[in-house]
């Protein structure tokens, strides 16, 4: 603040020169006018009458009538406005008992005709001491109201704020004003543009518009405004493919042309009515059609435009404008005020920057005006009246006239303003900006005026309103689009075309994906469903996959196990068979003693089938093959020996006695048998034990289903099913072998028979695995491992059964004596 304040100084001691001249001009005897009131203490006040040249506004030949006569009367209403606060708060009983306050208001017409109103403000005496830390005397202006424009604000603050002169504007709504190191003692008493900013960004969002064209004045209003939009729809689905800044000097056939082939159909105008009033009419000369218009507060409630013929051509017109505040005695004033003061004194020779020759109007005219910033300048005088009623400590009926009063004080008493003015309430936050205020949203109806149809208030929070149905659309009642590329439908992700993210084309999302449309989730990225979930082509959403598994009291289940229990019905029945019969020539050739190690194992290795159906676990899924793969083993491996055995007595012993002999003394069979067992057991607890079955959910087949299966690594049963193999292998190559023994001894057929049985079984399973992955995969692998099971069973025993039940002749040691004595005979020959 210390920096501002030298720097202000120094700035200051550049306009010594002027304030020289500004001491000659006030020794001239001013009648009173008015732009001057006598009072205690002074209101400063800067109004935008003249324009650049210092001639009249209306007095401009370029300009038709009616535009003259708007702005006079424009003009005119806000310069009556301030002279009506300052009367009714010295007729207050209540506010600033016994002080009078008084206003100077000057004509801010230009940036080069200013100063000397601006410095005569400031100073003291005709003089103005930069240079002083402290001046002797003091001027009487407390506090400044205005100017209008950002541009004339930003030239005049940089003179108020060196020695903190509050600076209370009506209409800056520039954001940078928010900046308290630079700009310390100015406040507002309307919404700063980032307020009206958001207004317009909520209508967009509102109607869905996001292919926009921005028009700003080229001014500092314009261009915060541009700036403050550009960055407020950083976070949305709103794009800006064309802004313009507007002056004089624009050229509108090329401006629209712009606009038209980018096809943007929703126009925002942030401009001043100077720039806007040339702009619309362009737009009705060049027969721009079709278009939805929004306006900015500066010209939202224009009396002119709404009512031009051919205004409806151009599309609809929405506006953001401070809301129409009913001020109560205002009319009054107008009323009782004489019309001829304010011309009275138009020829004489004034101070600079107060001589006015427009004509006289009645207060009709004035009150018919726009309103706009009417409330604004109302309530900036009441902040001012109560900030000085607080800082001269006054009472119901005196106020403490010892007090001086220094404008930092009243300042500090400003930024604590809280108070009701017509319902509406006036407090200032720490950037000097309104704690809570409103924007009326308009339509500009076909009788030419501007009607609201919703609102847009703020304070701790914002709420926002529009009623769309009063809104008459140029597009027969539908709501007008402006967009760069159509909405995708659902299902479908946006691909970027282009620089702006509203340019894109539309891709499906495929199955198993879905692109979330409610959610926080890009909009351009599809979104896969959880291992859970499955989706169709062009989904929004992921369904929960229907979980599928055979359970044990499932009806083919049931089945399944009724059949394993068959089975080991039937290895019990032939045991018990086998046992009886046990020393006749059948059982002996079927292996005798290790007729009942096979069946035995035959009935462990069922076991299996019991743990394929019902929800899988751990347990379940270990148990589903560690019984067949042990126990088929040996199984496998009493059939190898029982081929050896045959073929070593029929063709390998007279040829190799040795070998004979060893496989007799040492029981080469058991050995042989007790081996493979052992490795097999070996290989399963170490394959099990890295990676043992899991149960697994079997997603990628079905997209709306998941298969609960086990997860058997092929790994961790590599070795035992190489051993199987190999077993397997030996067991046909030695059966073969034996293909041509006798008959009742040619156990060897009767097993290659049951191998083949085997390896188709397993083959046709192996293919059913690669085609079809569903919860039948289960039965069809219990039926697997019952046909390896029942081949031996059937193909095997069952004949053997039948010679001892039905064909007892056959079960006879002469019978077996005789084949053998053919098949010596036939060997001789």
């Amino acid at each position: 603040m210390a920096c501002v304040v030298t720097s202000m100084k120094h700035f200051l001691e550049s306009f010594c020169l002027l304030g020289a001249f500004l001491h000659v001009c006030t020794q001239h005897t001013v009648p009173a006018s008015e732009f001057q009131l006598e009072g205690d203490y002074l209101i400063g006040g800067l109004f935008h009458i003249h324009d650049d040249t210092g001639s009249v506004y209306h007095e401009r030949p370029e300009l038709d009538a009616f535009t003259k006569s708007n702005y006079v009367k424009y003009e005119a209403f806000k310069f009556q406005m301030i002279r009506f606060s300052v009367e009714q708060v010295n007729n207050s009983t209540n506010l600033l008992p016994n002080v009078s306050l008084g206003y100077d208001i000057f004509d801010h017409c230009s940036d080069t005709q200013n100063f000397p109103g601006v410095l005569k403000l400031i100073s003291a005496n005709g003089s103005i001491q930069p240079w002083s830390d402290k001046q002797s005397v003091l001027s009487k202006v407390i506090a400044v109201v205005g100017p209008f424009t950002s541009t004339q604000s930003l030239t005049v603050a940089p003179l108020l704020m060196v020695n903190l002169v509050p600076m209370v504007n009506y209409a800056t709504s520039t954001s940078v004003f928010s900046n308290k190191a630079k700009y310390p003692s100015f406040l507002r008493t309307l919404p700063s543009n980032l307020n009206m900013i958001d207004v317009i960004v909520r209508i967009l969002q509102k109607f869905n518009w996001r292919w926009v064209a921005f028009l700003n004045s080229d001014d500092d209003y314009g261009n915060d405004g541009l700036n403050l939009f550009t960055q407020r729809i950083k976070d949305t689905e709103i794009c800006l493919p064309y802004s313009k800044g507007l002056s004089d000097s624009t050229n509108y056939t090329q401006t629209f042309k712009q606009m038209e082939a980018k096809q943007i159909n929703v126009i925002i105008v942030f401009a001043l009515e100077n720039n806007v009033e040339p702009l619309i009419e362009s737009a009705m000369l060049l027969n721009v059609t079709n278009k939805v218009w929004i306006a900015g507060d500066a010209w939202a409630l224009n009396k002119k435009l709404p009512k031009m013929k051919g205004i409806k051509n151009i599309g609809t017109v929405l506006g953001v404008a401070e809301p129409v505040v009913t001020i109560p005695g205002f009319s009054d004033f107008l009323h009782s005020s004489k019309a001829q003061l304010h011309c009275k004194y138009a020829e004489q020779d004034t101070f600079c920057n107060q001589k006015c020759n427009c004509s006289c109007m009645n207060p009709e005219d004035i009150f018919a005006a726009d309103p706009s910033y009417s409330f604004a300048i109302y309530s900036a005088i009441y902040a001012i009246a109560h900030a000085l009623h607080n800082t001269l400590r006054c009472g119901a009926d005196k106020c403490d006239s010892n007090i001086t009063v220094y404008p930092y004080i009243v300042l500090a008493e400003l930024r604590k303003s809280n108070f009701t003015l017509v319902n509406n309430s006036i407090q200032f936050d720490d950037n000097g900006n309104l704690k809570q205020g409103s924007y009326s949203v308009v339509f500009w109806n076909n009788s030419g005026d501007a009607q609201e149809i919703g609102f847009y208030q703020f304070n701790s929070e914002v709420h926002f309103f529009v009623d769309d149905s009063k809104i008459e659309w140029h597009t027969n009642g539908e709501v007008p689009t402006s967009l760069c590329s159509p909405e995708c439908p659902a299902g479908y992700i946006k691909k970027r075309n282009g620089i702006y993210e509203c340019c894109f084309d539309c891709e499906i999302c495929a199955n198993g994906t879905y692109v979330n449309i409610t959610g926080n989730e890009s909009p351009y990225t599809c979104l896969k469903c959880k291992d859970i979930e499955w989706s169709e082509e062009g989904s929004t959403s992921c369904n929960l996959r229907a979980v599928e598994y055979i359970s044990a009291t499932d009806i083919v289940a049931t089945l399944v196990f009724v059949a394993a229990c068959a089975f080991v019905g039937m290895t019990l029945a032939m045991s018990v068979l086998f046992s009886v019969n046990y020393n006749t020539p059948v059982v002996r050739s079927a292996g005798g003693p290790m007729c009942f190690l096979i069946l035995g194992c035959l009935s462990l290795s069922n076991l299996s089938v019991f743990f394929h159906f019902g929800k899988p676990t751990v347990p379940l899924c270990t148990l589903r093959y560690l019984p067949f793969l042990l126990f088929y083993t040996i199984c496998l491996a009493c059939f190898v020996v029982r081929s050896f055995q045959i073929v070593c007595i029929f063709k390998i012993a007279a040829k190799i006695p040795k070998l004979h002999s060893w496989w007799v003394k040492y029981n080469g069979q058991w050995l042989v048998i007790v081996v493979a067992f052992v490795i097999q057991a070996i290989f399963l607890v170490i394959g099990y034990s890295c990676k043992p079955p899991s149960p697994y959910n079997e997603t990628s087949w079905y997209p709306d289903k998941i298969i609960l299966s086990c997860d058997i690594s092929l790994q961790a049963s590599t070795a035992s099913v190489i051993l199987l193999l190999s077993i397997c292998t030996l067991c046909f190559i030695f059966s073969y072998m034996g293909k041509n023994l006798p008959k009742n001894y040619n156990e060897a057929k009767a097993i290659t028979f049951c191998l083949l049985l085997l390896i188709l079984t397993w083959i046709i399973f192996a293919t059913e695995c690669m085609l079809y992955r569903g919860k039948y995969i289960q039965l069809l692998s219990a039926l697997a491992v019952l046909s390896s099971l029942y081949s031996f069973l059937f193909w095997y025993f069952l004949p053997k059964c039948f010679i001892i039940l039905f064909q007892p002749h056959k079960n006879t040691q002469q019978y077996f004596q005789g084949l053998i004595q053919n098949y010596t005979k036939t060997i001789s020959q």
